[in-house]
C-alpha cells in the first residue's frame, strides 16, 4: 500500500492550469484518504499513511512557486518519512478565516480524526504559520512549527503592522481566533523569526507561553521558509518534531548550516559595513573566502586592507 502512495505522489503536477491540477491533487488525495471542498478559497486533501500526521497549511501560489513538480510541501514528508498528511490549502493569502474551515475541523474533532496518530504535527509559514497554531487546538498535545507566524491581524491588537490592512474587515476575534490562546493545549510549539525583521519579531513576542520556544534566525531575512529550505533545515526540523525529539538546542545545531548560506553572510556583511565594524568585517571575509569561492567578498577584503593600511583602522591578525 505505502508503495501505491509513493508512486502516487510523484505524479509531476507542473504546468498544469489551476483547475486541472486541483483536480489531479484531489484525485490522488481520494485515491490514498480523503480530499474536502471548503467553498471558493479552500480545500483539504488527506493522505492516509504512518501513523505520524504532518498537518500542513499552504497556499496555490506557495506550492507552485516552491516545488518544481507543484505538490505540496506536506508531500516531500510523505516520500522521506512515510507519514500521513492532511493537507489545507487556500487560494491566496487568506489566514484561513473561513466559516467551512472551522466547521472541517470540528468534524475532525468530533469524528475523533487526530487520535488515530501517535503523534501530530501542525506547520505552517506567514499566514500559513499563524493557521498552524491557531487550528492546533484542534488536537491537543500536537507539535507545533510555525515559522514567521502572524498572532492575530485584529487592529485592536496590532494596529502597528501596516502589511495587511486589507484583512482588517476579518473577523480575528471569533472561533480559532487569537493564535497564542490556541496553542495552550499544545505540547510544544516551535516560533521560527529573524529579531531584525521588527514586525515579525513582534508578532513572536505575542507567543510568549510557557510552552512556546520562540527560536531567531537573525539576518536571515523575511523569507525564512526557502532560506530553511535551501539550507535542507526545514525537512530536518519537521522529522525532528514528528519524532519528538525537536528541541532548541538541536534546531540551532542545524542552525549552523548559515555559515555556508550565502544570503546569510550577504547580509551579515551588510549589517557589519551599516555599523562600520571594520574589524569584524575584515574576519567575516577571511573566513568566508577560506571556505568557498566568494569574489564579492574577496574584493570588499582588499578594499578593507587597503583602509586598514591608510591608517583608518587596525587589521586583525592573521591565523596561522
Amino acid at each position: 500500500m505505502m508503495q501505491d502512495v509513493l508512486d502516487s505522489i510523484d505524479a509531476d503536477l507542473s504546468g498544469l492550469a489551476v483547475e486541472e491540477w486541483k483536480t489531479k491533487l484531489v484525485a490522488i488525495a481520494d485515491e490514498h484518504g480523503m480530499s474536502q471542498p471548503l467553498g471558493d478559497k479552500h480545500f483539504a486533501t488527506f493522505i492516509d499513511a504512518k501513523s505520524t500526521l504532518l498537518v500542513s497549511f499552504e497556499t496555490v501560489q506557495g506550492i507552485h512557486a516552491l516545488s518544481d513538480t507543484a505538490q505540496p510541501f506536506g508531500f516531500d514528508m510523505v516520500r522521506a518519512q512515510g507519514w500521513s498528511h492532511l493537507c489545507l490549502i487556500s487560494d491566496g493569502d487568506t489566514w484561513f478565516r473561513d466559516s467551512r474551515v472551522y466547521g472541517f475541523f470540528d468534524q475532525l474533532i468530533d469524528d475523533g480524526f487526530f487520535e488515530d496518530f501517535e503523534q501530530v504535527v501542525f506547520y505552517g509559514t506567514g499566514p500559513c504559520g499563524y493557521a498552524a497554531a491557531a487550528f492546533s487546538v484542534a488536537s491537543p498535545g500536537a507539535t507545533v512549527v510555525a515559522v514567521q507566524p502572524q498572532a492575530t491581524l485584529d487592529a485592536r491588537m496590532t494596529e502597528w503592522d501596516e502589511r495587511f490592512v486589507e484583512m482588517r474587515r476579518t473577523s480575528f476575534t471569533d472561533r480559532f481566533g487569537y493564535a497564542p490562546d490556541m496553542l495552550d493545549a499544545a505540547d510544544h510549539a516551535y516560533i521560527i523569526y529573524d529579531p531584525r525583521e521588527a514586525l515579525d519579531a513582534m508578532h513572536s513576542a505575542l507567543f510568549e507561553r510557557p510552552n512556546v520556544s520562540r527560536l531567531r534566525m537573525p539576518s536571515m531575512g523575511s523569507a525564512l521558509q526557502s532560506e530553511l529550505i535551501a539550507m535542507d533545515m526545514l525537512y530536518q526540523i519537521l522529522s525532528l518534531a514528528g519524532k519528538g525529539k525537536l528541541t532548541n538546542s538541536e534546531f540551532y545545531k542545524l542552525y549552523r548550516a548559515r555559515r555556508n548560506n550565502s544570503a546569510y553572510l550577504r547580509r551579515l556583511k551588510t549589517r557589519l559595513d551599516a555599523a562600520n565594524r571594520s574589524y569584524l568585517n575584515v574576519l567575516l571575509c577571511r573566513n568566508v573566502i577560506s571556505r568557498m569561492k566568494a569574489p564579492k567578498f574577496r574584493r570588499r577584503l582588499v578594499d578593507l586592507e587597503k583602509r586598514a593600511n591608510e591608517g583608518e583602522f587596525t587589521l586583525p591578525p592573521v591565523s596561522a
